[in-house]
């Protein structure tokens, strides 16, 4: 009962909350004008993660053909990148830590980005919008459903913001809600990427409380297979869950 009274409260918080999100949006970037010839982000398929996520080797790349430039105001983060360094609660963590083992590859073509790390395929357009968003499979058991809203700012930072029904499927497993139902995005989650001067990208994840600053070690189209966690099937997220 206790249950279902507060699967009620959210939906009712959700509903009114809805009204407001959709008054003030970002404006999503311009785009560039497409070359008259080539293959257009509009050209590829959407990629989504597999069964139990790719596992340790990325598949292979989702844009490679692709030939549009990117929007005005993308940050370029195309490459594989690894942890440099990683804080949780502004605590500089051991280099044993879980977290250094994280790496991921980023592919961008026109306003489309492809983020693959953790065993997911993250693959959404950065216009703002619940339609072009990410819709896919949580990276701590590549079984829960996720939507989350796709952005460019500043010019430096790629900005993923969930909807609120990525939360009602996580906190309630059994209670299976559209996203076309509740396409508004949490106003107090939002996860960065951003270039720093010195060419590094640093992820900010306040649902984890952690932030990680990332080297560059290779391009959009290079494969990569992690060897340090030989005992995983997936390739581990190399992110544990916080409660």
């Amino acid at each position: 009962m206790r249950s279902n009274i507060t699967l009620a409260a959210l939906v009712a918080l959700v509903a009114l909350g809805s009204l407001c999100a959709c008054s003030e949006q970002s404006k999503p970037p311009a785009p560039v004008p497409p070359s008259a010839t080539g293959t257009r982000a509009d050209d590829i398929a959407v990629a989504h993660t597999p069964p139990g996520g790719y596992g340790n080797s990325f598949p292979a790349p989702v844009l490679a053909q692709c030939t549009e430039a990117l929007v005005a105001g993308a940050p370029d983060l195309r490459g594989i990148w690894k942890a440099l360094e990683v804080r949780r609660g502004g605590v500089l963590l051991p280099p044993e830590d879980r977290l250094y083992h994280y790496v991921e590859r980023i592919e961008q073509c026109g306003n489309r980005i492809v983020d693959m790390g953790g065993g997911t395929i993250a693959d959404g357009r950065a216009d703002g919008t619940p339609e072009n968003a990410v819709h896919d499979v949580l990276v701590f058991d590549y079984k829960t459903p996720i939507h989350v809203i796709v952005r460019y700012e500043e010019g430096t930072t790629y900005v993923l913001q969930p909807m609120l029904v990525s939360v009602i499927a996580r906190k309630f497993p059994s209670v299976n809600i559209p996203w076309t139902w509740l396409p508004v995005p949490m106003p107090w989650v939002k996860v960065t990427r951003r270039l720093d001067p010195q060419g590094h990208m640093v992820w900010t994840r306040p649902d984890q409380d952690f932030v990680m600053t990332l080297e560059r070690i290779g391009g959009p189209n290079d494969p990569y297979t992690r060897r340090d966690l030989p005992d995983s099937s997936t390739g581990g997220s190399g992110l544990p869950l916080v409660q």
